[in-house]
């Protein structure tokens, strides 16, 4: 397999001198750059190693080596600096060698870099395929099939009792599109474990699954990451327990629109403050009779699930090819729904008597074929921000599912 390395030095007589050590071949590649000289895009450039003659540039170099991440480099200097030697290392540097090395120690240590080179490139081949499956997004490591993931972390996290925080994260409505998903999504991975998975629900918003942490710690890590932000970014933490994978998201999508309302209702401190979620799940119906009730249900269609059926299809009409979206509302009832070639899936929210409210989603492929969940709400829950994020998720699994109607 061919080589790509790229040598980088202030000093002409460095890249002369490195020639000899490395015994290249003739399909391997070669690229030789001054400090001054180095193009804007390098870090785009997929080399097998990067060599670097840090001497009277060590500033330079530790900006390089901020912005490569997949690929092993190796810093070379006269002296060894062991304060530069040791934020070197801190930013990822592969070796640290003294440019008067032998050659045979250099093509020794030259062997576990090409090494890793060669891994990274597989895990590359390997992360495009998971891209193109649509597992990963294209930019960041951001699972995009929540379902499967966090059925197989539950079952980790219960089964060996270790300490898990789970968190819905979305903008609100008037900045989520004012933030890229490659900022919010950069911002949260440059500072959680590698060990913690971002999984994307819907556009600019996400599930964070951490682990070995606890709620306190989660909210302090949250604090920091929110301050880097330009727009106001929330979120709604909750611990892991015994939840199934609904009744997590679920959880955390509540106390997600709970800190969202919580905001809207300090900034219009004029109009009524908004319920807080929690306190309402935890108090007694309001509805003494099944007429308050029905009246009230009645309304909850009219003001929110109408309009949000309805933004949605707007948004999302042309975007499914070969489908026909639909919706409609009625006494007791409100219904969404997908239809393709082969496919019939509906999101339809009903209720069933006093203080319940149900949301069954079905997806059909075929006759044989159907998957169906119910999900049951406090009719204070039914909120428009949450509703959006159900209807969210039922496209997104059905544009996944679905692929021969796309």
């Amino acid at each position: 397999m061919s080589s790509k390395i790229v040598l980088i030095s202030d000093d002409s007589d460095f890249f002369e001198y490195l020639k000899t050590k490395l015994e290249l071949r003739k399909s391997d590649e070669l690229f030789l750059y001054d400090f001054d000289a180095i193009p804007e895009k390098i870090h785009l450039l997929e080399s097998s190693v990067l060599i670097v003659n840090s001497e009277n540039s060590q500033e330079k170099t530790l900006d390089l080596l901020k912005i490569f991440i997949n690929t092993p480099i190796i810093v070379m200097a006269y002296n060894e600096d062991d304060n530069f030697k040791k934020k070197c290392f801190r930013l990822g540097a592969f070796d640290f060698m003294p440019l008067l090395i032998s050659d045979s120690e250099f093509r020794a240590r030259m062997i576990p870099a090409m090494s890793i080179s060669g891994l990274l490139e597989k895990n590359k081949q390997y992360r495009d395929l998971l891209v193109k499956k649509q597992v990963l997004a294209q930019h960041n490591d951001v699972y995009l099939d929540y379902n499967y993931i966090l059925d197989k972390k539950l079952e980790e996290i219960q089964g060996g009792y270790k300490k898990a925080v789970f968190g819905a994260i979305a903008p609100n409505e008037k900045t989520k599109y004012l933030l890229h998903s490659d900022v919010i999504e950069s911002t949260i991975l440059n500072n959680i474990r590698k060990n913690d998975i971002l999984m994307n629900y819907a556009p600019n918003k996400y599930f964070l699954l951490m682990f070995d942490i606890n709620m306190d710690s989660a909210q302090k890590l949250w604090t920091k990451i929110s301050e880097q932000f330009q727009e106001k970014v929330y979120i709604g933490l909750c611990t892991i327990s015994n939840q199934k994978r609904e009744q997590l998201i679920n959880e955390a999508l509540n106390k997600l629109h709970e800190a969202i309302n919580f905001d809207k209702s300090i900034v219009n401190k004029n109009s009524n403050p908004v319920n807080s979620l929690s306190m309402i799940q935890g108090s007694a119906s309001p509805y003494s009779n099944f007429k308050m009730f029905k009246q009230e249900f009645g309304r909850k269609i009219e003001q929110v699930v109408t309009p949000v059926f309805y933004h949605i299809q707007q948004k999302y009409e042309n975007q499914l090819s070969g489908t026909t979206l639909g919706q409609g509302t009625g006494e007791g009832y409100g219904s969404f729904y997908i239809k393709g070639k082969y496919s019939n899936s509906s999101l339809r929210i009903t209720s069933p008597g006093f203080s319940k409210i149900n949301i069954d989603i079905t997806f059909q492929k075929d006759a044989d074929v159907i998957d169906a969940k119910r999900i049951t709400l406090e009719p204070e829950e039914l909120e428009a921000g949450l509703l959006e994020d159900l209807l969210e998720q039922f496209i997104l699994e059905y544009k996944r599912s679905n692929n021969c109607d796309n």
